[in-house]
């Protein structure tokens, strides 16, 4: 019997993307959630939800005997575990196929045969596909690891064998600090997977990350959908992506397909998988690692070659054969994926939670927005804080960088700060439209990604379009509008530092603080929410505020203090019926490993204390009310 109903074991826009093509394809979906995902877009979406426990993962997305007790109170045929949380999981695929349930990924040997760094290796140098020089023994005593790397040699890349997302990972350019780095490493491994072994490689100093999607079915058909390049990456973490990968040679791509179906058919693979490999600037390729799932990128592969890879997931986990073979898949123009990321690109990347006033994601000419939220959801302290992801599809790359950026001019968010801007200086630069970003291009700040423009001629720009009444974007947002030449205040925010201007019309020139700017050419375009501004000009994008006298006197005025964000109350300073000051501390919480300090906004007295010390608490809920002092 065909699936008919599947459970994802997932959130977020993995899971809206799986039941879109559920929806297509007439299959029911059944969503599961935890506490904090009572009213996520996924849950909304399914036909049917379940929930599963509280935040804690243990609980609810990582709980494997609660999700497939789930999938069988729902009449589930199959469960398809998305990318993240269990979906590399062989005891998660195991425990399923046991249920009586059809698990829609990879069979349980292979995860486990690649789940391994140092056994991938050994099956992918027995199956002669090219790997990077480098030792993955099973003896880890430090001197014997010391002698490898010094055969190796410096530099080389220490990393964990249960490994991903570069924990675990370490780069040791001198023998000098290789022990210190491998005890790094070993404690990071431990920590992050239970497990401190290592193995060693030649590190390469001007990577790539090339990477190729392979399918086969249970027939031991076994064909590529050509390659991606993901080499534009932050800390191991890849940003943007995009397929075919630019500037390969005709024989160079060639052997790498090939050598990606080699690794696919040596371990009996089937599914969906990537198959990852490294290179250096003489096109010399060698294989990282397999990734046993669909990857967060597969969206730039489908884009190129017409076909629905989730849709090919479902098809062979019931059994049927590729519907496609090698011959009859053909690429057809360029893709390009940028993920949209709750984090201030300012301040260290570090991810910013909170609500979601206003979002704003285009989609161009046939381009994809891939999201899991919308207007009025939070992000939490407790996922991912990828918001979305924007996927371009044009004929060329040259023009695919151009309709990527215009889709990420016409996006915004506020409500939490995220990565727009950083996005729009790469796609920018020269050295990505040459196609000259390494792996370790950002983390090396080999990119100058500087804004070009000085704090005051972006004023400039501000006021110009703040004064505009002609101007498309403003006229459909909310907030506060100028008039003639009245003078706007702006405060420019650029990283923790901030600008304060008073700015006007007069006659031909714009006078920002009291000095004398001519006219300059307005920028693109203006987005305003409330008191947030948000200007982007020749695809650069600046933060502006301006004075919201109202929400002011309501905060001063206000009988309740509220959780700024989602986090843990650590410690409460008052008791009820306490007199407080203006800027005394009432209580501290704990949000993303930083302790935040609430405050009294004026001279109160305590009337109701609404948690203690080791509650979790949602954004915006509220923790504490006063009273005047009479």
């Amino acid at each position: 019997m065909p699936i008919k109903k599947i459970l994802i074991a997932n959130r977020g826009e993995i899971a809206v993307r799986v039941m879109q093509t559920c929806r297509r394809l007439k299959i029911a979906t059944v969503a599961i959630y935890s506490e904090a995902d009572h009213h996520a877009q996924h849950v909304r979406m399914a036909d049917q939800a379940v929930y599963l426990g509280s935040v804690d993962l243990a609980d609810s997305y990582l709980n494997i005997e609660k999700i497939i007790q789930a999938a069988r109170d729902s009449g589930a045929d199959a469960i398809h575990p998305g990318y993240g949380f269990l979906s590399e999981r062989p005891a998660f695929a195991e425990a399923v196929s046991k249920a009586g349930l059809i698990f829609i990924g990879a069979p349980a040997e292979a995860m486990k045969l690649m789940g391994s760094k140092s056994a991938a290796k050994r099956s992918m140098i027995a199956a002669n596909v090219p790997c990077v020089p480098g030792y993955q023994g099973a003896d880890q005593n430090e001197s014997v690891l010391l002698k490898a790397a010094q055969e190796i040699g410096f530099p080389v890349l220490i990393k964990a064998t249960a490994g991903g997302g570069g924990k675990g990972m370490k780069i040791v350019e001198k023998e000098a600090d290789f022990f210190n780095q491998l005890t790094s490493a070993k404690r990071e491994a431990k920590n992050a997977f239970g497990d401190d072994e290592v193995i060693l490689e030649k590190y390469i100093t001007r990577p790539k990350h090339i990477e190729v999607q392979v399918f086969a079915d249970q027939h031991h058909n076994v064909v590529h959908l050509f390659e991606r390049d993901c080499s534009t990456q932050r800390r191991y973490q890849k940003i943007i992506e995009e397929a075919p990968a630019a500037g390969l040679s005709d024989a160079t791509r060639t052997d790498l397909l090939n050598a990606a179906v080699k690794a696919a058919q040596a371990i009996d693979y089937v599914g969906a998988g990537t198959v990852e490999f490294i290179m250096d600037d003489q096109d010399h390729f060698y294989f990282m690692e397999m990734n046993t799932r669909l990857q967060v990128e597969h969206r730039v592969t489908e884009l190129i070659t017409g076909q629905d890879l989730v849709e090919w997931q479902i098809d062979v986990a019931d059994g049927k054969p590729l519907s496609l073979n090698q011959m009859q898949i053909r690429p057809k123009g360029h893709a390009i994926q940028v993920r949209v990321y709750a984090e201030d690109a300012d301040n260290d990347f570090l991810p910013s939670t909170g609500l979601l006033e206003q979002v704003k994601l285009v989609s161009v000419n046939g381009s994809l927005v891939d999201s899991g939220v919308q207007s009025g959801d939070t992000v939490s302290i407790h996922y991912d804080p990828m918001i979305a992801k924007l996927v371009i599809w044009a004929e060329d790359r040259t023009q695919c960088i151009d309709d990527t950026l215009c889709v990420l001019d016409q996006s915004v968010i506020f409500g939490v700060k995220t990565n727009l801007g950083f996005l729009a200086k790469i796609l920018s630069h020269k050295n990505f439209k040459e196609n000259l970003i390494f792996t370790n291009t950002l983390d090396n700040e080999l990119l100058d990604l500087s804004l070009p423009l000085s704090p005051e001629a972006v004023a400039v720009y501000a006021h110009q379009l703040l004064s505009s009444h002609t101007n498309k974007a403003w006229l459909k947002m909310d907030g506060w509008r100028p008039t003639g030449e009245e003078p706007v205040y702006l405060s420019l925010i650029q990283g923790n530092e901030t600008s304060d201007f008073k700015v006007r019309m007069e006659m031909n020139a714009v006078v920002v603080n009291e000095r004398v700017y001519y006219h300059v050419q307005p920028g693109d375009v203006c987005y305003v929410h409330r008191n947030q501004v948000q200007v982007i000009h020749n695809h650069m994008r600046h933060n502006f505020t301006l004075p919201d006298y109202e929400a002011q006197a309501s905060v001063s005025n206000s009988n309740e203090v509220s959780a700024p964000m989602p986090g843990k109350i650590i410690e409460v300073k008052v008791q009820v019926g306490d007199a407080v000051k203006s800027g005394d501390t009432l209580l501290v919480m704990e949000a993303m490993k930083m302790e935040l300090q609430l405050s009294a906004e004026r001279d109160a007295v305590i009337a109701d204390i609404h948690y203690s010390a080791g509650d979790q608490v949602l954004a915006d809920v509220v923790l504490v009310e006063l009273s005047d002092n009479e």
